[in-house]
């Protein structure tokens, strides 16, 4: 991992000269939660101009980057971000709370973000994320290997989603998917153990033969209904 980012920055520095101000990872493979099957080297650029010329510039070393299957850097100026705190809390938010900076200085742990925006996109981002769930089981045909898909392909959206809701909702911060998982757990009085089963799979702890998938499938529909519901119902009160 070390040797790609280091790579990484090399050619974006040399692509992009003194337009780059900073080279940021984020996400998972910060916070603990990365497993190289299932998860992505999240890269954030900070740049002076960000305008179609300069994103040419950047597109050789995104391309590279890509190519060692990785989702292509986000960009944005930093008058971009504040203007787009609002929209983005939550990814923010995130990118706050687990960062690494591999170029440039430090700029994210003073950044301001506008927590009661945060809240309605919880709200917001959980809804869309539980018809989304509805879409994919009622598109995919009833069969093992497309239930356990669709769960370890959304699990770690609502583990997110479910930190946020705790932090929403006044809670400590958790400090991985399994706390984001418990915490919501406990807000909503709902059983949790299934998202923990995906999550082993997910990990390699558990093998697909030792998982009902239907059944499990049926269980982690009801717990994303119902730390939606209670999540929805708790904020109406703030």
């Amino acid at each position: 991992m070390e040797a790609k980012l280091n790579e990484l920055v090399k050619r974006l520095s040399d692509a992009a000269a003194d337009n780059l101000k900073a080279v940021v990872l984020y996400g998972s493979a910060v916070s603990g939660d990365y497993y190289p099957k299932h998860s992505d080297l999240n890269i954030f650029c900070l740049v002076e101009r960000a305008g179609v010329a300069e994103l040419e510039q950047l597109h050789s070393p995104a391309k590279w980057w890509m190519r060692q299957g990785n989702p292509a850097p986000l960009i944005f100026t930093f008058a971009e971000m504040k203007r787009s705190a609002d929209i983005f809390a939550i990814e923010f938010l995130d990118m706050k709370r687990h960062h690494r900076m591999l170029y440039g200085e430090e700029f994210l742990d003073s950044f301001d973000i506008p927590m009661g925006l945060h809240r309605m996109q919880t709200e917001r981002e959980l809804r869309t994320n539980w018809v989304r769930l509805r879409r994919a089981i009622l598109a995919a045909p009833r069969k093992r290997k497309n239930d356990l898909a669709i769960m370890l392909s959304s699990v770690s959206a609502f583990c997110v989603l479910f930190g946020h809701a705790v932090i929403a909702l006044g809670g400590t911060a958790p400090a991985n998917k399994r706390e984001a998982v418990d915490g919501a757990a406990s807000l909503a009085g709902a059983d949790a153990s299934v998202f923990h089963a995906i999550l082993d799979l997910r990990e390699g702890r558990r093998k697909e033969k030792d998982i009902d998938a239907e059944a499990a499938l049926e269980k982690y529909m009801a717990f994303v209904e119902a730390v939606t519901g209670e999540v929805d119902r708790r904020l109406e009160t703030k």
